[in-house]
């Protein structure tokens, strides 16, 4: 049976959503987290944030935020941005089991 899924893939400067085009001229369009229950509502199925600033400015995606959104997705979500090493993989893994 062929079931699509439904994974929105939302991108983030600083603290916001953005949209862009080619990842640039980012026009602020929302909060994440308010991104997350909305789309709670609409039963996706999956979540991606994706860091845009992160590898330019050398660093991670905030462990704080990714605490914030797994405190209130319903839904599996993955982050990226900056992820630069097997360190970086482990501190997120381990704040991931501190959400659960």
């Amino acid at each position: 049976m062929f079931r699509p899924r439904v994974i929105p893939v939302l991108l983030l400067k600083n603290t916001g959503l953005v949209k862009s085009v080619k990842f640039r001229d980012c026009r602020y369009i929302g909060d994440p987290i308010n991104a997350v229950r909305i789309f709670n509502d609409l039963k996706a199925d999956e979540l991606v944030f994706l860091d845009i600033l992160a590898s330019r400015e050398k660093r991670c995606i905030s462990l704080d935020f990714i605490q914030k959104v797994g405190e209130e997705a319903n839904m599996p979500f993955a982050v990226g941005g900056g992820i630069r090493s097997l360190n970086d993989i482990n501190r997120y893994l381990k704040a991931a089991r501190e959400i659960l």
